[in-house]
């Protein structure tokens, strides 16, 4: 399986960037990493293993991008509206930087995003926020709700990066032609937020697959299963 390194400087954020990609040509798959997890943490896990076979038949391209979260989510040093900002510094980059250059490398017009744990937010706030640029939004074992990351405090940047908060409300009809997969686990502690989001999104009419596994924590095993099987509806 081919693995390249790629780093670069994201004017952004105004510091480097590190990636790891797996692949020659491919549907573009662009992966967040968990709770501060860094770009080699898929492998690592072995997540990128379990999709072997899609990558060396060129089915798709997986691209493992590096967290900010020690400088945004989890920065208890600084002002949670610091914290907020330094993440929508890190939206941009992924919006206005990093998925326009998938876009050209792979020839398409959209691409899919996923994430385990903390990375499922990840992807489904970026999916939502943009879902001109995305087609396809798996997230494995996932939260939704951060407000408890921000120490109480509540302003629209929050609102606007909150889903549970700001999708009920939302409207475009790019929504509807997203394919998106809720992965869970019966004993997932985040099992409940998946049945949340799911509710948010039948009463907006938004069609997806609340995929619950009949065994499995909150942990890789799981989530080395279901992303074979979700790379398989692309």
């Amino acid at each position: 399986m081919q693995e390249h390194y790629r780093k670069w400087y994201s004017h952004h954020l105004g510091r480097d960037i590190e990636m790891l990609v797996y692949g020659d040509w491919g549907y573009p798959v662009l992966l967040f990493p968990t709770t501060m997890g860094r770009y080699y943490e898929a492998k690592d896990f072995k997540l990128i293993e379990s999709a072997q076979w899609f990558v060396d038949n060129r089915k798709v391209k997986i691209y493992c991008i590096d967290s900010i979260d020690r400088d945004s989510w989890y920065a208890k040093h600084l002002h949670p509206s610091v914290r907020i900002q330094n993440h929508l510094w890190y939206d941009k980059m992924v919006n206005e930087e990093l998925v326009p250059w998938i876009q050209h490398e792979c020839q398409v017009g959209k691409i899919a995003v996923g994430g385990c744990s903390f990375g499922g937010f990840q992807a489904l706030n970026f999916a939502f926020r943009h879902p001109d640029k995305v087609a396809h939004l798996w997230s494995m074992g996932a939260k939704f709700d951060i407000k408890s990351f921000m120490s109480g405090y509540y302003d629209d940047n929050v609102y606007f990066n909150n889903p549970p908060d700001y999708i009920p409300n939302a409207h475009n009809d790019q929504f509807y032609h997203m394919k998106i997969i809720l992965g869970t686990s019966e004993h997932d502690f985040c099992k409940p937020d998946n049945y949340a989001m799911s509710g948010i999104l039948n009463r907006k009419g938004i069609h997806h697959w609340l995929d619950v596994r009949p065994w499995g924590a909150h942990d890789w095993p799981v989530w080395r299963e279901m992303f074979p099987h979700y790379l398989s509806q692309v």
